[in-house]
């Protein structure tokens, strides 16, 4: 072969080869994606945000700032919003980082699950600053997400779980005080005078306004109500007509927390009593062939039993937020808030130790001896 026609075969192999690769060239690596590393939204678009919205299974939950920086649930009669919980999404949420590009491929993103789960960052007048959709969760670990309907996927490192029970977000605390903030505490009963126990100072024990002869406070039991009642929560709400939450406000008793700074709440608890309805007896039977006849069946009873517990509280600072909540619904409690209030007065005293013994009387000094 001639030197000019070997030339001229490697330059085309070269060319040809050179073609294969740029045909068959591997895709771009997924780092060249800027937002690859990098956080999945940038604080100042958190801190930036005045509502919350999440999706997910055909339900939303939305949260709202107000002007003193407080957050509300919207999606749940604008209670108060769990402050707690609300810092940790937030805190999860900036922290989640981009892993890595996924796919622009359609194909491959209708496989990845993207249906109605989203999070998204509102300004106050409700328009996106940024939202995220999220599909299914990788084997690996971490979700699938999208942002904007953008036509790329990514996946990242955050909790793929939305809470989107609205309720849950809102801050269960009734009252938010402290055991050291009580200076007295009126117990009520049925049928029965009240006990009202105070104290001068934090540290000091409470003393009961009147006390059985025999019997002193059983302080333990005081403390413990203190630990209960300051710090009360709801469980559930109901509409303030709600049938069961009338017939708690009849039969409840009452329970009034005075602070040292001179504010006193009220709290009644009660539920609907539990009732017993009589069956009409059966009709007696017809005489039989021997003569007597049968005994008639006695008539039976269905017990309906106690409703839900409920607490309806009333602060004499006409600004306190309680005051605001009561409006809006009805709150129930655990049933155990309300069966561990003593049932008696009696139930609030002790036996009095027995006083110490009578030392003896010292000898009477002996005169002293004539001289």
């Amino acid at each position: 072969m001639k030197l000019k026609t070997l030339i001229v075969t490697v330059v085309v192999l070269a060319a040809l080869s050179a073609a294969a690769y740029f045909l068959n060239r591997p895709p771009p690596s997924p780092a060249a994606d800027p937002r690859v590393g990098r956080p999945l939204v940038d604080r100042a678009i958190v801190d930036q945000a005045a509502q919350l919205r999440l999706t997910a299974d055909g339900k939303t939950v939305q949260l709202v700032r107000q002007p003193d920086a407080s957050w509300r649930v919207a999606s749940y009669y604008d209670l108060p919003a769990d402050f707690d919980k609300l810092s940790r999404f937030v805190t999860d949420l900036a922290n989640a980082k981009i892993q890595r590009f996924v796919t622009a491929n359609p194909e491959r993103i209708d496989r990845l699950d993207f249906k109605d789960h989203r999070i998204e960052l509102l300004d106050p007048a409700g328009h996106a600053l940024w939202s995220l959709t999220l599909g299914k969760n990788a084997d690996t670990g971490g979700v699938f997400v999208r942002f904007d309907d953008e036509p790329k996927t990514y996946l990242a490192s955050l909790d793929p779980s939305l809470d989107t029970d609205a309720k849950n977000w809102a801050d269960s605390a009734l009252l938010n005080l402290k055991p050291a903030d009580i200076a007295k505490v009126e117990i009520g009963f049925d049928g029965a005078p009240a006990v009202t126990v105070s104290r001068a100072k934090a540290d000091a024990p409470f003393t009961a306004a009147a006390t059985p002869a025999g019997r002193q406070l059983a302080t333990d039991k005081i403390n413990s109500l203190l630990e209960q009642f300051t710090n009360l929560r709801f469980s559930d709400t109901a509409d303030p007509a709600d049938p069961n939450a009338t017939a708690a406000k009849q039969h409840s008793r009452t329970l009034k927390l005075t602070t040292f700074s001179g504010k006193t709440y009220t709290l009644a608890l009660g539920r609907k009593p539990e009732e017993k309805i009589a069956r009409p007896a059966e009709k007696t039977p017809a005489a039989t062939s021997a003569g007597a006849p049968p005994k008639p069946a006695a008539p039976e009873s269905e017990t309906i039993p106690a409703g839900p517990v409920f607490a309806f509280i009333a602060c004499s600072d006409a600004a306190a937020p309680v005051n605001a909540m009561m409006q809006k619904r009805a709150f129930e409690i655990y049933d155990y808030s309300y069966t561990s209030l003593p049932e008696k007065p009696a139930d609030l005293f002790v036996a009095a130790p027995p006083p110490p013994p009578a030392k003896p009387a010292a000898p009477a000094a002996k005169p002293p001896a004539k001289p």
